[in-house]
């Protein structure tokens, strides 16, 4: 069993990132700029976004960071993407979500300018990946492409099994899994909370893609010897034992099912990391783009 390592691999991109950044400050080029929008003070999107903003800084990215109280009229954020579009020194947006309530997130997401959309959420990026153009992909499914092509995996003709459907894991990670690239080349199966005998499904899989959410789900019986399993989820236990009065779990039992496997993605410190060095990739290739 290897640990596939984000900490790692997110460490490699970063400082490659570091390396391109540094020749366009020397060369008098455009530094790539990150603008990132948080409403309200959910604890765990203060994390992800104050990560993010910590990592452009590393590598020599401007940031801006836009707080919003969780109240904020959808008016306000709509305006402020409009003024985040037409700002010429800002290459790429995101919006960190869940959104409050009394917010569209898909008119939001909307309004953000495709070639700025560095989360990859947008219907014309998601139409360009579908059909294999250059686009901005989604950053998680995108670092788990980084990760499985760091270790240099085959994944051609394996079986697939991506359980969870959502617009921003599920459904772009089955497509760039069954896409004509390696990573890629794989026979995909799509399953959800409606799936039947998912368990007989997971152990046909050579690969499993747990993104649904739910700490702990995929248990050592559902999971075939020598398989490769990434666990997307990362949940927030209550923990008195921890400082922060929490824990990280992740959808897979993986003190039970990391012997099985051929490979595994810890949590924390494996796809969550992956997420913030692709966001960074796209936000650096935004810039190319505009250069171009």
């Amino acid at each position: 069993m290897q640990i596939l390592d984000g900490k790692l691999v997110s460490q490699a991109v970063k400082e490659d990132l570091k390396n391109k950044t540094d020749i366009l400050i020397k060369e008098n080029k455009k530094v790539p700029h990150l603008a990132a929008i948080l409403i309200g003070n959910n604890g765990a999107s203060e994390t992800y976004v104050a990560s993010k903003i910590k990592n452009c800084h590393d590598i020599g990215f401007k940031s801006t960071l836009i707080r919003f109280d969780a109240a904020v009229n959808e008016a306000e954020v709509i305006e402020a993407i409009h003024t985040l579009n037409e700002d010429e020194d800002v290459d790429g947006i995101l919006v960190q979500l869940p959104l409050p309530k009394q917010i569209n997130e898909e008119k939001i997401i909307n309004l953000i300018h495709p070639s700025k959309d560095v989360d990859g959420f947008h219907p014309i990026s998601v139409g360009k990946m579908v059909q294999g153009l250059p686009s901005f992909i989604s950053a998680t499914p995108y670092g788990i492409m980084l990760l499985l092509q760091h270790y240099k995996i085959d994944t051609v003709g394996k079986h697939a099994v991506v359980i969870g459907r959502s617009n921003i894991v599920g459904r772009p990670m089955s497509i760039l899994l069954s896409q004509n690239t390696n990573p890629g080349n794989c026979t995909v199966t799509l399953c959800h909370s409606r799936t039947q005998h998912l368990k007989e499904i997971c152990l046909q899989a050579d690969i499993i893609v747990a993104a649904l959410g739910i700490p702990g789900f995929l248990k050592e019986d559902m999971v075939k010897p020598g398989a490769i399993v990434i666990d997307v989820g990362i949940t927030r236990i209550e923990d008195k034992t921890k400082k922060s009065g929490y824990a990280l779990k992740g959808d897979v039992d993986f003190e039970n099912v990391a012997a099985k496997c051929s490979y595994i993605t810890p949590v924390p410190g494996g796809v969550g990391l992956m997420t913030i060095a692709a966001l960074l990739t796209n936000t650096y290739q935004a810039v190319l783009q505009k250069n171009n």
